[in-house]
């Protein structure tokens, strides 16, 4: 039997300016806010926001924002998923795989890590976006690059997404493990999962049959809402809640990240913060299962901003658990994604 050629894996995750100086965190923004799936209004519009208010207004507080996430091998999302990359590349019979990473927006780009695989004559690709609950703003514009890339080639071999994977035993048992390491030496009167925002016109689009009502509707997941990012939020939540055996009348979901101002998906996590002060709650422990690495989201917004609004209010402890970044657990999981797909 003759051997053909290798199977590719391309993992990519958002994205991160190159630097902290305004103008690369700029330039990112604006490559970031230009998708037509993360502000989805017509063209035109489009540019002349992104373009002419926030752009240029946004970056300089952005740029100081990313100063407070900065490490000396830069930022956290970037060195991470190439740390989770060559973890899998170890794991992986060499023989049979080809691993490649890319951000969605700036560097190392999509197009540079599908020439990567192309060069060394994969037979198929897998395409794992790195965004566990499923989003056109995420996962749908991952998928829809790709395709855009893909279309110009002359030979285009088959190629296969990961969706979500929300339900993944080792996604759930790793964030059951970091949990637990949270957990063995303080007890909390609460625990609250945030994740990013998005906006409500975009999960109605994605509404099957009008099914959604941005609302209990969420309470259940399956297959008339199997697709809304907010039900796949919730259903974490509950998963991962349920690994841990955490008291429902403890738990909450909500939002964050919002921008503009248009309705949000809710509720949001601010909102949460001040009824979790009224209501006397002083120990709060923090997952945000939407990110698979820390970021700008995770340790500023979420570890450092809403810990000062939480203490602020009378709050004692607000401990944020860490992101999956590199972790065994992790990478094992990645494994598995891989390996079905195959």
């Amino acid at each position: 039997m003759v051997k053909t050629g290798k199977t590719g894996v391309l993992l990519v995750n958002l994205g991160t300016p190159d630097s902290t100086a305004t103008g690369d965190v700029r330039k990112y923004l604006r490559e970031f806010l230009m998708d037509g799936r993360v502000i989805d209004i017509p063209a035109v519009s489009r540019w002349m926001l992104v373009n002419l208010i926030i752009a240029p207004f946004r970056a300089p507080k952005s740029a100081a924002e990313y100063r407070k996430l900065w490490e000396g091998r830069g930022s956290p999302l970037l060195f991470h998923t190439v740390d989770v990359t060559e973890k899998l590349k170890s794991k992986l019979d060499s023989s049979e795989y080809v691993v490649s990473m890319g951000m969605r927006y700036q560097s190392p780009s999509i197009e540079s890590a599908l020439e990567e695989l192309m060069k060394a004559k994969v037979k198929k690709i897998i395409v794992v976006p790195l965004f566990p609950q499923y989003a056109s703003a995420t996962n749908g514009s991952v998928i829809d690059k790709v395709m855009e890339i893909a279309r110009g080639w002359q030979i285009i071999p088959e190629i296969t997404f990961v969706n979500n994977f929300i339900d993944h035993p080792l996604f759930l048992k790793a964030w059951k493990e970091l949990g637990e390491d949270m957990m063995k030496d303080k007890e909390y009167d609460h625990y609250l999962f945030s994740y990013h925002g998005l906006p409500e016109r975009q999960i109605k689009k994605g509404s099957v049959d009008n099914y959604c009502k941005l609302g209990a509707c969420c309470n259940k997941y399956g297959p008339s809402n199997q697709f809304c990012y907010r039900a796949q939020c919730f259903q974490t939540t509950r998963l991962i809640s349920e690994q841990l055996g955490l008291p429902k009348e403890k738990v909450t979901t909500c939002f964050q990240s919002r921008l503009g101002k248009d309705p949000w998906v809710q509720p949001y996590t601010e909102d949460m913060i001040k009824k979790l002060s009224s209501d006397g709650i002083k120990k709060v422990l923090v997952f945000s299962p939407a990110f698979v690495a820390d970021c700008l989201e995770t340790t500023v917004e979420v570890g450092q901003e809403y810990k000062e609004q939480f203490e602020e209010q009378g709050g004692e402890h607000w401990d944020l658990v860490p992101s999956l970044n590199s972790k065994d657990t992790w990478v094992d999981c990645l494994v598995d994604m891989v390996h079905s797909k195959s």
